[in-house]
Formats: structure tokens, C-alpha cells, sequence
């Protein structure tokens, strides 16, 4: 069941509500929920067409492939951290705070449930507050490497207005003399700490998502397309155990026909609705 007409939007909202009454909810979200925060999506109304992901095989030969990551890494991330937490955000922390919610499983590395006071997260993709060392295995805090970047290369600076990418980056206009930020504790190669295109979520995230969903007797999909397999076997799993799911993005996903009610609309108007039903 989906909805289009704010009467039947609203319709299918309190029906939702009525179906995850007396539930624990576990969510799933994707980049649509981080899109009124200023962080565009992948795929759909808004998003940027990247034809030339990083993958981490290229990362990790193609020292030009680095540069070029981390000087447009560094404009991005330095408005990115700026994003604020949504509404969407802001609903799930309460419902967790009130015991409505059993966590977030998200696909985000915007750090943006944290903020928004959800303690329960599992970042499956990982998260940009994070710089890891591949030789090594220190971890720094993303800011002290912001500070090491601008220290190894004065000149750069971050443009009022950038066009971000879902994951921080932008297209920088040139990498010629950037110097590459090094793990102060070996002088080995960083890199953050996000799942890369070509590479697999680390086993005990997925684990944990797993245990996650087990604990919950429902689960709302929020804002992703289940384009990424991770979300698609979670779904999946959900499904197996016959407990209600319910899908709200605006564009349809490869998983509407196993849900119970679809919801094509934005997460920061559904879910504070949700909210306000349930509580």
C-alpha cells in the first residue's frame, strides 16, 4: 500500500502507526534521510550523477587517485560536518529515548543520528569522524588529520559553497602540489574509515545489524533505495521472520513488494508523524 494525495498520505501514516502499535521498531536508513540536512542523496530528485566512484583497488594503487581523494575529501568534509540533524533525525532519537525504537541501522556516514541523540547506531558503511591508518591500525579523529592537511598545504581553502556528495567529497578543480596526509605514529598510508566502493562491510558491523534486528519486532526502511545489497539482506532477513516492514522513500525501491505499506514521501514529514501517533 502506498500513498500519493495528502489525504490518503495521512491515511496510510495512521494505518502504518496502528501496524507497529505495541512493536519495537528497528530502523534502516539511507542517504534520503540526511537530504533535508543538506546532504544530497545518491540516487533520485536532487542527487549528483557520479560516474567515476572511488574504489578502494584504485585508492590504494593510484597515489594521483589519493590526492585527488582527499584534497576533494577535505573541501567537502569541512561543510559536511556543518549539516545539522533533521527532523527524520530528530523523531528517531525520541522514539529511542521512549522505548519505541530498538536502534538504527544506517547506511550513512554523516554521524547525523549521534547528533541527534540516538545511542543505539550501527554506521555499517563506517563513518567520516574516523582516519585510519592501513600500515598500522591507529585511529585518528578526523579533525586532527582537517588540521594536518591544512598545515602540510596552507594554500588550500574551503569554498563558501561546495557541491557535496552523500559520503563528504567534492570535485576538486586541481590536486597539482597537494601533499597527502600520513599517519603521524608510522608515516603510513590513511585512509576514513567508510566502506569504499568495491569493498565488503566489515563482518562484525553486519553482525551486529543482524543482532540488532533480531531484538525488534518491526522495521521501517527510511529514505533508502536498497540499491546496496547490505540493506537488501537485512530486508531480507525481516521478511523471513514475517514482521511487518514499512518502506518510506520518495522514489520506489527493490524491495516494495515484500513490504506492508510503502510510503512515497520525505522521512522528515512521515516519521515525526509516526512519532506523534505512537506516543
Amino acid at each position: 500500500m502506498s500513498a500519493s494525495s495528502p489525504v490518503e498520505l495521512s491515511a496510510t501514516i495512521a494505518r502504518t502507526a496502528e501496524l507497529l502499535r505495541g512493536r519495537k521498531i528497528a530502523l534502516l536508513t539511507g542517504a534520503g534521510i540526511s537530504t533535508d540536512s543538506g546532504i544530497p542523496a545518491y540516487r533520485g530528485e536532487g542527487s549528483r550523477n557520479r560516474s567515476d566512484p572511488m574504489t578502494i583497488q584504485r585508492y590504494l594503487a593510484d597515489e594521483a587517485a589519493r590526492r585527488r581523494y582527499w584534497v576533494g575529501g577535505h573541501l567537502g568534509w569541512r561543510a559536511f560536518a556543518r549539516a545539522e540533524p533533521n527532523p527524520g533525525h530528530l523523531s528517531l532519537a525520541a522514539m529511542e529515548s521512549s522505548g519505541l525504537v530498538s536502534g538504527v541501522i544506517t547506511q550513512n556516514v554523516d554521524g547525523l543520528h549521534l547528533r541527534a541523540g540516538s545511542s543505539h547506531v550501527i554506521e555499517v558503511h563506517g563513518t567520516m569522524r574516523r582516519v585510519l591508518c592501513l600500515k598500522c591500525g591507529q585511529v585518528f579523529d578526523r579533525r586532527d588529520i582537517a588540521v594536518q592537511i591544512e598545515e602540510r598545504n596552507p594554500w588550500i581553502s574551503v569554498p563558501e559553497n561546495v557541491a557535496l556528495a552523500p559520503d563528504g567529497d567534492v570535485l576538486p578543480e586541481s590536486t597539482d602540489g597537494f601533499i597527502v596526509p600520513v599517519c603521524t605514529v608510522c608515516a603510513g598510508m590513511l585512509k576514513p574509515d567508510v566502506v569504499f566502493f568495491g569493498e565488503y562491510v566489515p563482518q562484525d558491523r553486519f553482525k551486529a545489524a543482524e543482532s540488532l534486528l533480531r531484538a525488534s519486532d518491526a522495521m521501517i526502511v527510511a529514505g533508502s533505495s536498497l540499491v546496496v545489497n547490505s540493506g537488501v539482506r537485512l530486508v531480507e532477513r525481516a521478511r523471513r521472520r514475517s514482521i511487518p516492514l514499512i518502506i518510506i522513500n520518495r522514489e520506489p525501491t527493490r524491495a516494495d513488494v515484500w513490504a506492508d505499506v510503502t510510503i512515497a514521501a520525505g522521512t522528515s514529514d512521515v516519521l515525526p508523524a509516526i512519532q506523534e501517533l505512537l506516543e
